[in-house]
């Protein structure tokens, strides 16, 4: 249960139909939130809506966080709907089980990794700012991951991405700390979503996972959404700029 207050805030997720863009969904929702989830899979978008308390005014935008111009659209729509932006959190990403080393890396892999998780987020961003600005304030939390700070071999793509994304929220972070946007990023450990099924198809696989995180189990979605709905908050009003990691202990080895 939250204990944040929301009210007459508005709250964006990409990526927010499933995993941990879901949990961040119901958490702004029972804060009292109106809620936009940003997303791909409409049927999967629409079920959640289902499910939220009606107060949350929740409604759904298709986007390709990939496409510039479907960015720019999704927040034109929410503004359009609602008049304002408060909180965004660019959730939305892909994995991708499959090692494969650097000098075997596929050029067409490289580049959907890097456009949909790195560049997505700048497209995101570059949108969402403007509109905090004008209003004169708000707070982005962007979704990174422990490969923000570590590397795994066979992940070249992912990991530069995620490095990426810890630098781009910095950078945008001091662009706008004057403007009253605060710009967080968050680097969770393994969660336990759709995203790392690959991983843990087999009971073997699941407790080679949990051995690397000292806390002894997986993440939960809840546990990162908690955290974003803080870095939302007024209570963290004097944080920017920051790369928090949410691991279980994994990069503390």
């Amino acid at each position: 249960m939250t204990h944040f207050d929301f009210a007459d805030k508005v709250a964006l997720v990409t990526g927010g139909a499933s995993g941990i863009g879901l949990a961040c969904i119901k958490t702004f929702a029972q804060a009292g939130a109106k809620v936009v989830i940003a997303d791909r899979q409409r049927e999967l978008a629409q079920a959640a809506i289902a499910i939220l308390p009606a107060s949350s005014s929740a409604t759904y935008v298709e986007v390709d966080v990939a496409n510039p111009d479907s960015a720019q659209a999704m927040v034109d729509a929410v503004v359009a709907k609602f008049g304002r932006l408060d909180f965004a959190v660019n959730n939305a990403g892909i994995g991708g089980n499959r090692r494969t080393s650097t000098s075997d890396y596929s050029v067409a892999a490289w580049q959907d990794m890097i456009n949909i998780n790195l560049s997505g987020v700048f497209y995101c961003l570059r949108a969402e700012m403007p509109v905090m600005v004008k209003q004169g304030g708000g707070a982005i939390v962007n979704l990174a991951s422990i490969l923000g700070s570590r590397a795994v071999a066979g992940a070249p793509a992912y990991t530069a991405s995620k490095h990426g994304v810890v630098g781009l929220t910095r950078a945008a972070a001091l662009d706008h700390a004057k403007d009253g946007v605060r710009v967080n990023a968050i680097g969770p450990g393994y969660i336990e979503t759709p995203m790392i099924a690959g991983a843990t198809a087999t009971a073997q696989l699941t407790t080679q996972l949990i051995a690397r995180h000292p806390i002894g189990r997986l993440g939960k979605p809840q546990e990162i959404a908690n955290l974003v709905a803080f870095l939302c908050s007024e209570q963290a009003s004097f944080i920017t700029g920051g790369y928090y990691l949410a691991d279980g202990g994994y990069t503390a080895q």
